[in-house]
């Protein structure tokens, strides 16, 4: 197998992965910021516009509105998922009773497909319907009633907490084989010196999984930005769109309105802002790490 190792064979294996990349990554959102600047109805040929696009998204309530829902939601999963999913994780990664049944359970909403988890919220959160309020109803406690979907308000809190529930269980699996790469000599080493669980965990457990924390975090910043099938399932964006988020408000804009101008140039700058959050957290993290 030493051939592997000259450049030009590097090349030739590299070039397949580089083309299908191109085709379904690049050529899409190249193609997606082009009808960014036109007025584009999906039939006939787009007119060149310019940034009149980008100028009314900033001046559109409705954009601010799924702006505002997307990164209450972005902040809410993000530290709960982050912080949670960890802890999960080295919980679980002690020899604890049961604990490959526990694995399961809080692994098995992961492979539930998204629209089906909606479908699932909607009988627990639905303000007429929902099991939730039903129960605070049968408890006497329906002062306590809220519509926690569907709502002016509390949506994208509902939403969050729907996508936490999804997503744990694949991020504490993800952080369990992070640990599980750790050597236990080192470990046990920490122990013999005589720290304790919280300085384990801070001065040695943390900074060896740096790169499993990035990349987890880096899972959960993409995968805010992607959240369709939920809302969808959910809300459907209402009441009045006020529980779009970026994603959803760009689709409605684009395939409900027939404006694919429009509606691309809402995903560019979702596509956008997924990249500078990144970006900002990958610099942060490499300062601390430096």
């Amino acid at each position: 197998m030493h051939w592997l190792s000259k450049k030009r064979y590097k090349i030739g294996l590299m070039i397949p992965t580089l083309l299908v990349y191109s085709v379904f990554i690049i050529l899409p959102i190249a193609i997606a910021v082009y009808y960014s600047f036109t007025k584009y109805s999906g039939i006939g040929k787009p007119r060149f516009t310019g940034i009149k696009n980008y100028v009314r998204l900033f001046q559109d309530e409705l954009f601010w509105s799924s702006f505002r829902n997307t990164m209450v939601m972005f902040i809410l999963a993000f530290v709960l998922l982050l912080t949670l999913s960890f802890l999960i994780a080295l919980l679980l990664n002690h020899k604890l009773k049961a604990v490959d049944l526990s694995k399961a359970l809080i692994f098995s909403p992961a492979i539930i497909a998204p629209i089906i988890v909606g479908i699932i919220w909607v009988y627990i959160l639905d303000p007429n319907i929902g099991i939730l309020n039903n129960l605070l109803d049968a408890v006497g406690a329906g002062a306590l009633k809220q519509k926690w979907i569907g709502g002016e308000s509390l949506s994208p809190y509902s939403i969050a907490i729907i996508y936490f529930w999804q997503q744990l269980g694949y991020l504490v699996t993800i952080f369990i084989a992070g640990l599980k790469m750790i050597p236990m000599d080192i470990l046990e080493a920490v122990k013999i010196d005589g720290a304790s669980g919280l300085q384990e965990i801070r001065y040695v457990i943390i900074p060896m999984m740096r790169t499993t924390i990035s990349t987890v975090a880096v899972l959960i910043i993409t995968g805010v930005f992607k959240i369709f099938e939920i809302v969808q399932q959910t809300t459907g964006g209402g009441p009045n769109h006020l529980s779009e988020t970026l994603v959803t408000y760009s689709y409605s804009q684009t395939f409900s309105s027939s404006d694919y101008g429009y509606g691309m140039s809402l995903a560019t700058v979702t596509f956008l802002l997924s990249l500078l959050i990144t970006a900002v957290y990958s610099v942060l993290t490499r300062e601390r790490e430096g």
